[in-house]
């Protein structure tokens, strides 16, 4: 069922001109734990450290967007995002950016949390997708690859970030 639902859901169809890739990510973290950071459309600097700040506008629910403000360092300041899916039951979240001033046109991603088991303990495996415009003056490859290197890198803080919260959760037997 696992697979299915991970089929159907990164499952991006890059037209000419675009990219489209997946990232993976085991975290050694129970998947409510990682999810509540995840779902929290309205709090991505949480876990996301290239985030310094974002805003709602209106109820938090699909269609709802989003104004983030990104660290310098990066090739842009600011991003417009709406949320297309929020499945609290199958823990599926698509953003799709809308707007900003960066060069991911067109980028919609959607992530989806798993529970598994890594050493023995509760565990959960991450899986990000995104298809995005590749911009003139890129090839597919560096576009993919430059995002790749974003969602590693916010996966990799949702892992330490989810695994600190874990160290302070008390076990069940």
């Amino acid at each position: 069922m696992e697979a299915q639902n991970m089929r159907r859901h990164h499952r991006h169809q890059a037209s000419e001109r675009q990219c489209s890739s997946t990232v993976v990510k085991h975290i050694k973290a129970p998947v409510d734990i990682v999810w509540s950071l995840v779902r929290r459309f309205d709090q991505p600097q949480k876990y996301k450290p290239f985030i310094s700040r974002c805003t709602v506008q209106g109820d938090l629910k699909i269609g709802s967007v989003r104004e983030v403000n990104v660290k310098s360092g990066l090739p842009a300041t600011t991003s417009t995002e709406r949320l297309e899916l929020l499945d609290d039951q199958k823990h599926i979240l698509g953003v799709k950016f809308v707007g900003g001033d960066h060069r991911l046109k067109n980028y919609s991603s959607i992530i989806t949390v798993h529970p598994e088991i890594i050493d023995g303990r509760p565990g959960t495996l991450v899986v990000e997708s995104f298809v995005v415009d590749v911009p003139d003056g890129n090839t597919e490859e560096e576009t993919c690859y430059f995002v790749n290197a974003l969602i590693n890198c916010n996966l990799k803080s949702l892992a330490d970030v989810s695994e600190r919260m874990a160290m302070h959760v008390p076990v069940v037997v």
